[in-house]
């Protein structure tokens, strides 16, 4: 079983990251092969600053290490390191559509934003997500359900891809999380949790202090109600259900039984201080790592060496049916 995810090293990561992408990271270092990517060319097709853009990937690095994520366990690598990947994502384009990438979501929803400039890299996105997730080949793409479109195009790409040169390519199969995949803003509960919200107060980030965490969610928005209960016109008070309960590592229900009765006020120093607790080895590990970028640079090298192992093998697949590239002998 080969799992792969990447993730992008922009913006401070938040409460809804950690729960919503990097916990799974871990589980899936336990459960087969786990192949984490750090997109930094993928941040590079919106404005950006060439600084912020490598201090964001030591401190993504730093913080997925911090987590739990072990360098003699899985391929943890920054994609730019690994040239596989642009190389396989232009032979890729000549079997996906430009009608496929035009209805890309995203790409309408990120244009609608840059209407002075849009780049061609943001078009072609989907593409190069998909040359990540195919060089290695792999079976499972644990991802937000905000990706489920990108995967799907993943998908169309190899199979598109299979049927016109051969069997090649690994068809993957999307995995979204259930319980925690959408932690929501506290102050704006309809919408999901944003290292680039307008209200710092509705995110909790990893860089802050246990008496910031504290006071974001006594101000947490809830609603006019009394009880702590599930509720379609409860998304307050259901965005706290789900973060205690994962957490916790409980359910939803049993949170709620043990908070029958109990008044929003109480419930939410609870919530606030369960967070604490929960990202505090996290915060502090997290420190020491941070402070060694040369140990950061190694781990990452490492990873790369091993990725351009596996991506290597598929690209020159890739090439050898697409006709492209040296002839190579069968040995």
């Amino acid at each position: 079983m080969r799992i792969f995810s990447g993730i992008q090293p922009t913006g401070v990561k938040h409460l809804g990251n950690y729960i919503g992408a990097i916990v799974p990271y871990i589980e899936g270092q336990e459960r087969g092969e786990g192949i984490y990517c750090i997109v930094d060319l993928h941040a590079t097709t919106v404005a950006y600053e060439p600084a912020a853009l490598r201090t964001g990937s030591y401190d993504l690095a730093a913080l997925l290490l911090a987590a739990g994520l072990d360098p003699a366990r899985c391929i943890l690598f920054r994609q730019s390191d690994v040239h596989e990947h642009s190389v396989l994502q232009w032979l890729l384009m000549g079997v996906s559509s430009y009608g496929e990438l035009l209805r890309m979501t995203q790409f309408k929803d990120k244009s609608d934003k840059q209407k002075d400039f849009v780049s061609a890299g943001l078009f072609s996105y989907p593409v190069l997500m998909a040359a990540d997730i195919l060089a290695y080949k792999t079976d499972e793409v644990p991802v937000g359900d905000d990706q489920r479109q990108h995967v799907e195009l993943t998908r169309n790409i190899a199979e598109r891809f299979n049927s016109r040169f051969g069997e090649t390519l690994v068809v993957p199969a999307g995995v979204y999380r259930t319980v925690g995949a959408r932690i929501m803003d506290l102050q704006d509960p309809t919408s999901k949790m944003s290292t680039t919200g307008a209200n710092p107060q509705g995110a909790i980030y990893f860089s802050d202090e246990p008496s910031a965490i504290l006071k974001k969610f006594k101000s947490a928005v809830t609603d006019s109600g009394r009880e702590v209960v599930r509720g379609p016109d409860k998304p307050g008070i259901n965005n706290l259900l789900d973060i205690l309960a994962v957490v916790r590592g409980v359910s939803v229900e049993e949170v709620e039984r043990e908070f029958e009765g109990s008044m929003y006020g109480q419930f939410k120093q609870t919530v606030g201080e369960a967070v604490v607790d929960y990202i505090a080895p996290v915060q502090a590990r997290y420190k020491e790592l941070r402070a060694d970028e040369a140990q950061l640079e190694a781990i990452l090298a490492a990873g790369a060496d091993k990725a351009r192992q596996i991506a290597a093998q598929t690209v020159a697949e890739v090439q050898a049916k697409m006709g492209v590239g040296p002839v190579r002998s069968a040995s």
